[in-house]
């Protein structure tokens, strides 16, 4: 055993450094496995990829080694959420209970902290996005001369979802760095600076392959003098690397360019261009492009993923994309006159030559190895060329300096190898540790899958799951959620539950998500017990719940990845041609994944006690159902509903510890 290893056996130890620290620690077996796999992958400098379940604690088990290492480490996650626990919470409390003066940098992108330039700029603009903009401005600019970070989480109320928050923040494109007037106030540079410093930096898998691309937020400076590298939530990594490893072209970009021209134009060259001309144009293109991208398509309520030749090929999707060069292309003629009085138009001269030079390369064809599609939602359409997925520019990183990479998740495949994480992700020869959860499911737990209910793509199923899940939550007191697939299933469920509780007169709430930020709907369900969430996509992972306020989760149908997804195509094109079975090898592998990370709501702590019920017959009935069911936790499986709903009464009378 290396010096690392004893030193974490100590630490996790019954009387060691934890327990000493917290009076609540629990030594567990599974914990101290995957904290004893960390140290060998950092001592190795070698990588390992680590399914931990619920409850095993695999933040402090790959923090407690990293720490004890004394290496230099970069800690990467999806969310910004876990960014700020890990840095404000789980760090601290570690760098206390074991002793070390550890330094910790947090660095997130660009559009977290505020720009003061354009704050400046914001305060004088002739127009704002919307009558509420100009009393979000005035509160943005009180905390702007109190703040010490500039992370706009630390804003109180303020609403990810504001029009002021591209006012206010810089990005790669309209960023003006050495030149600008408030560059030794920069709060960026001040992040970045202090993250070059610092013995652990967290980083969120956004930037990290934003940085890989475009080599703006800082990591590439911070990467090879790090030697450990630790992804968690590594289940996201995949999906979130394609968005950033191709080109992208969206209207709300182009739109934001003529706003920003429009605005530097007046306030410090008017008179010298036609500003408004200049600006029209370009918002007109970008208008026409998302009207033409949207084609038949109206009263969207989410994003949309088009194939690329579902609209490339139609004249007014050519034209439109012409459109948006020839007006790029005339906006920075125009700003090239003017260039020389401010460094504002010679980046935004930079900027317009971008855009001009994608929406030219959008009119050729895509490049090998690259698919495309369009994201069009109510608001905008973006253009997107990627990769299918990361193993090229992974591999690449790690060729690039030996040092320890661990890749760590609650779900990261159905199989010992975690195959569905590490063929994805090019780490085939990587060492895989798979540690199931300690908590009791077989005892907490109860899966219902009722045969006889309609089938998904029959016109009844959506009805008869939100009958279903009334009846649930009559029999639990509320306490539950219900999770969709998809957003017509979010409403149509929603819509229908309502129906059923006004009509036999109940006093359940039911939440719906769209109706506020997901935050504030939260607040509501925990604040109300009697009461049913339905949710689509964004609450089947991420979400905490332990304890009895949620005690039963509904899935509305098996999460298969949509077939005539652009990318999902070209993914099972390239697994057909390599002779192997598309269904068995991606369909129901993604299902798995996605059917435990909902499954996962439920038991959050080894007293939660609850009933999964999963509303689709192919789960009973179907030969691949067994190998879902297996993707689970070990719940106790009950036979019919009636089975499910005494469970449900047995709960809604326990006295549940707290």
């Amino acid at each position: 055993m290396s010096p690392l290893e004893e030193a974490v056996c100590a630490a996790f130890a019954r009387d060691g450094a934890l327990a000493r620290a917290d009076a609540d620690h629990v030594e567990r077996e599974v914990q101290l496995r995957m904290a004893l796999g960390v140290a060998q992958a950092i001592d190795a400098r070698n990588a390992l990829v680590v399914e931990a379940g619920t409850g095993v604690g695999k933040t402090f088990a790959y923090l407690v080694p990293t720490l004890l290492s004394g290496a230099r480490a970069l800690v990467s996650t999806a969310t910004k959420s876990l960014q700020d626990q890990l840095f404000l919470r789980d760090i601290p409390r570690l760098r206390e209970a074991l002793h070390l003066p550890v330094s910790v940098a947090l660095l997130k992108g660009r559009g977290s902290y505020l720009c003061l330039h354009r704050l400046n700029q914001a305060r004088q603009a002739e127009t704002l996005p919307d009558r509420w903009a100009l009393r979000t401005l005035a509160k943005v600019e009180q905390w702007s001369h109190v703040t010490v970070s500039g992370d706009l989480a630390e804003l109180e109320g303020l609403d990810e979802r504001s029009s002021v928050i591209p006012l206010v923040t810089s990005s790669r494109e309209n960023c003006l760095g050495q030149e600008c007037p408030q560059f030794r106030q920069c709060h960026v540079v001040k992040a970045r600076r202090e993250a070059m410093l610092a013995d652990v930096v967290v980083v969120n898998h956004h930037l990290f392959f934003a940085d890989m691309a475009l080599r703006d937020t800082g990591v590439a400076e911070l990467l090879p003098s790090v030697e450990v590298a630790v992804f968690d939530e590594a289940h996201q990594l995949a999906e979130a690397g394609v968005q950033f490893l191709g080109a992208a072209l969206g209207t709300a970009q182009v739109i934001d360019f003529a706003r920003d021209m429009l605005g530097a134009g007046l306030q410090q060259a008017r008179g010298l261009v036609q500003w408004q001309d200049l600006a029209g144009a370009c918002d007109r293109a970008a208008r026409d492009l998302r009207i033409a991208a949207a084609g038949a398509l109206r009263d969207l309520r989410g994003t949309i993923k088009l194939r690329w030749n579902e609209r490339s090929e139609g004249d007014d999707f050519t034209a439109a994309l012409g459109g948006v060069a020839c007006a790029c292309e005339a906006a920075a003629a125009g700003l090239k006159g003017v260039v020389e009085m401010s460094p504002d138009f010679a980046k935004l001269v930079e900027r317009a030559a971008e855009m001009a030079s994608l929406a030219r390369q959008f009119g050729e064809p895509a490049q090998a190895g690259k698919v495309r599609w369009i994201d069009v939602s109510p608001h905008q359409a973006r253009l997107v060329e990627s990769p299918l997925d990361i193993r090229d520019a992974l591999r690449e990183q790690m060729a690039a300096a030996p040092k320890a990479w661990v890749f760590t998740s609650a779900t990261l495949g159905d199989d010992d190898k975690l195959s569905w994480f590490t063929e994805s992700a090019g780490l085939s020869d990587a060492r895989a540790l798979r540690l199931g959860s300690p908590f009791d499911y077989h005892a907490n737990a109860r899966l219902y899958v009722p045969r006889g209910f309609p089938k998904p793509n029959e016109p009844e199923h959506a009805a008869s799951v939100a009958v279903l899940a009334a009846r649930c939550a009559r029999a639990l007191g509320g306490r539950t959620f219900v999770l969709t697939t998809t957003l017509r299933a979010l409403q149509a469920i929603g819509e229908r539950l309502r129906a059923e509780f006004e009509g036999q007169g109940d006093a359940l709430q039911v939440l719906v998500q769209g109706q506020t930020p997901k935050r504030q709907l939260m607040q509501q369900f925990l604040a109300q017990p009697r009461s049913v969430l339905v949710g689509s996509q964004s609450f089947w992972e991420g979400i905490d719940v332990p304890g009895d306020a949620l005690q039963c989760v509904l899935i509305d149908k098996l999460p298969f990845p949509p077939p005539n997804d652009p990318l999902v195509e070209a993914r099972v094109k390239r697994l057909e041609s390599e002779g192997r079975n598309a269904f068995a090898d991606y369909f129901v592998a993604e299902a798995a994944v996605s059917l435990k990370q909902g499954a996962g709501r439920l038991i959050r702590s080894e007293t939660d006690r609850g009933l999964l019920v999963v509303c689709d017959p192919r789960m009973a009935g179907m030969n691949y159902g067994k190998r879902l069911r297996q993707a689970l936790p070990p719940m106790t499986l009950v036979a019919s509903e009636a089975e499910a709903l005494d469970w449900l009464a047995t709960l809604s009378k326990a006295e549940l510890p707290f």
